[in-house]
This record gives C-alpha cells, structure tokens and sequence, in this order.
C-alpha cells in the first residue's frame, strides 16, 4: 500500500503565503516525478508545478514567481510554497506521485485526498 498525506492547506488573505506539505508512505521503492494539482469549485483540475527526481520543475504560468515546488528525498516529501495569493488561487490542492513499489517492475500514479485552500479577506 502507499499513502500520499497532504497537510497545511487554510485560510489566508489575498497576498499572504501557505506551505503545502505531502508525504508518501507504504511500501515504497522509488519515487520518480512529483507534483501539485488543483481544483477550484465548478473547474477541472489542473497542473500546478511538478519535481522530477533530479529536481527538475515546471510551473503553470498562473504560478510562476509566486509558487515554488521542493523536494526532500529522504523524507518522500514534496513541498510547495505559495506567495502573494491571490483570490483566484483558491482550490483543494492534491499531490501526486509517480511510485514504484517494493517488489514491483514498474511505476503507478497516486493521489492525496487534497487540502483545501482558500484565499480571502
């Protein structure tokens, strides 16, 4: 089994900053890329920011200089950072994962349950 456990999702006024943090959990062999995906009410979800094992990223434009996606490989931990938000910003943010398993051949995509962010005055 493997787990991806969101948390530091909340209510934060337009301009202020949020930590998101997701960790994987289980029977993990490797992880390969990770990321950030959102969904705000009424919407279809879409990409935030990525992190290839190297840690290579990719940003949608709507974040790019406020959003900033890290990784700490010995915790399976993803993190994102987010600043200046704004209204629009506002979602339930999900994690994702490419893993591969102990004993397995070959990768699968897991998703956290999400964490809600809300940005208003």
């Amino acid at each position: 089994q493997v787990q991806l456990v969101e948390s530091g999702g909340g209510l934060v006024q337009p301009g202020g900053s949020l930590r998101l943090s997701c960790e994987a959990s289980g029977d993990i062999f490797i992880i390969g890329t990770m990321g950030w995906f959102r969904q705000a009410p009424g919407e279809q979800r879409e990409l935030v920011a990525t992190i290839t094992s190297r840690s290579s990223t990719n940003y949608a434009d709507s974040v790019k200089g406020r959003f900033t996606i890290s990784r700490a490989n010995a915790k399976n931990t993803v993190y994102l950072q987010m600043s200046s938000l704004k209204p629009e910003d506002t979602a339930v943010y999900y994690c994702n994962a490419d893993i591969r398993r102990k004993g397995m051949l070959y990768s699968m995509e897991y998703w956290g349950k999400g964490t809600l962010v809300t940005v208003s005055s």
